[in-house]
């Protein structure tokens, strides 16, 4: 059978890299495979997918080399970030963008469209809805609907899931699977749990890129378990080996810890709308809330109201202090955003994490220092040299993680830090907030990760159409009357 897509002898090299990726690389994939490709972050896995599909170098223009490259006539590509898959500002503009290419008809289309946005978990008011407007797990929805439009051959799908929650996760794969029974499916996605029934192969990369294993999936985590454990790749029951090295009662919150964030009738307002609106919170130093609650709830928009990103009303309370119109509570509190590259103000990964270090006015020596230790905390010190937007997706993470918490901040707002990432980063990550958050530090943190809940969260706030349904503390604290449920 002759492969409908192949490369052999595959080199590549990033412009200002010294080290070769994928030195040689041959792999082949029969007509209706199903293929998961697994790697540490950052290993090349959505490179050798772009090149797989013929966008590089077709249209990103790295220096590669290969003996031979079968390419499919028809395929579809769901990249790992929505945002830079939108060629066109709404939605229904986004879908007839591919259906005019199709020919569909245009008295026929908004029909295909619904179609299309129902069969994802999408719900709009109108089709002419601002693609911005949308949360980051609404976006990746619209993605693979409008891939989904192709009816391709081929589907190459970069973690598509990875800003959906529990349920939108399995919904998008039960879709997936159903519309690609028939098709070649090639997978990179660090949420395995509802793709192992799918994928019957696997391809295993280390962290240059190089191939360790090709096989089943039954041969790859039987032959290979240390291999996976060393590289810190995903695979089943790894979470559960390292929250069951959390030492129990490690959750415990300070009994004298101070309220650092107070809010009583507090709104968040985009336009004309309350998007956000909190009844009454507080939280203390030393906590570690966990926002949940389903794509497009209001969870994002929760934490741009704490940063003052949009209008706000009501009162909020700040370390003691009144936020009015205007205040910028940034000096107080370190923000990581859902999209990394929202943050990123410096040339080099060492001068982005350095940043906030220099605002402070630190001497040159110490911030050396801090930013060289950071950099191997967060598995970075090689791409030290890099401009952050030549790093992968979950390196980019990373890299803003490392810069908003590398200043000793007593008030962390994090938007989904932990995905795209590796296991071994994922808990290098959750490690380091801990080491914060125990040193007195408040962590308010948006998170889809049901482990992380169990693991490491104080509380759990749970957010459905703009409201706190559920504030539940699940530990047992120093402070009495602690535990409940509101």
């Amino acid at each position: 059978m002759k492969p409908i897509v192949q490369v052999e002898k595959l080199r590549l090299a990033f412009p200002g890299s010294k080290n070769m990726l994928f030195k040689d690389f041959s792999v082949s994939f029969n007509k209706g495979e199903k293929v998961l490709i697994l790697g540490p972050s950052g290993c090349g896995k959505s490179t050798f997918l772009q090149l797989l599909s013929g966008i590089i170098p077709g249209s990103i223009d790295i220096p590669c080399r290969a003996e031979a490259l079968e390419i499919p006539q028809e395929w579809g590509y769901v990249f790992q970030d929505p945002d830079a898959q939108f060629c066109m500002p709404y939605v229904d503009e986004e879908m007839a963008f591919v259906l005019e290419n199709l020919q569909t008809p245009r008295e026929k289309m908004a029909e295909r469209m619904e179609e299309l946005l129902s069969a994802v978990g999408i719900r709009l008011p109108a089709l002419h809805t601002k693609i911005q407007s949308l949360s980051g797990g609404m976006k990746q929805r619209l993605a693979i609907a409008s891939v989904l439009a192709l009816k391709p051959e081929v589907l190459f799908l970069d973690e598509p899931t990875a800003m959906l929650d529990p349920e939108g996760t399995k919904d998008i794969w039960d879709t997936l699977k159903k519309v690609g029974r028939d098709k070649t499916v090639i997978i990179v996605e660090h949420k395995i749990d509802h793709v192992l029934d799918f994928a019957g192969r696997i391809i295993l990369l280390d962290g240059n890129g190089n191939l360790m294993a090709d096989g089943t999936k039954g041969e790859i985590f039987a032959r290979h378990r240390t291999e996976l454990r060393e590289q810190g790749i995903w695979f089943p029951g790894v979470w559960e080996e390292y929250i069951s090295q959390i030492p129990a009662g490690s959750k415990s919150i300070p009994a004298n810890g101070k309220e650092v964030i107070s809010l009583s009738d507090f709104k968040g307002i985009h336009g004309k709308e309350v998007k956000i609106h909190v009844d009454d919170l507080k939280v203390q130093a030393g906590e570690w809330v966990v926002i949940t609650g389903k794509n497009g709830a209001g969870k994002s928009t929760f934490l741009h109201a704490l940063m003052q990103f949009i209008k706000t009303k009501g009162n909020y309370l700040l370390k003691g202090k009144r936020i009015l119109k205007g205040v910028n509570p940034a000096k107080e509190v370190a923000f990581v955003f859902q999209n990394p590259e929202f943050q990123f103000v410096a040339g080099t990964v060492y001068e982005e994490t350095a940043f906030s270090l220099r605002m402070k006015g630190l001497e040159e020596g110490n911030i050396a220092a801090m930013v060289e230790n950071t950099l191997r905390v967060f598995a970075l010190e090689k791409q030290q040299h890099l401009h952050p937007y030549q790093l992968s997706t979950g390196q980019k993470r990373r890299l803003s993680v490392a810069a908003s918490i590398i200043a000793d901040p007593d008030i962390l707002l994090l938007d989904e830090p932990t995905f795209g990432q590796d296991a071994k980063n994922t808990f290098a990550i959750l490690d380091k907030l801990e080491e914060f958050r125990k040193k007195g530090a408040a962590i308010i943190m948006v998170s889809h990760d049901e482990q992380i809940v169990e693991g490491f969260a104080t509380r759990v706030l749970a957010i459905d159409h703009g409201r706190i349904i559920k504030n539940e503390y699940i530990l047992e604290s120093e402070r009495a009357g602690m535990t409940c449920t509101v």
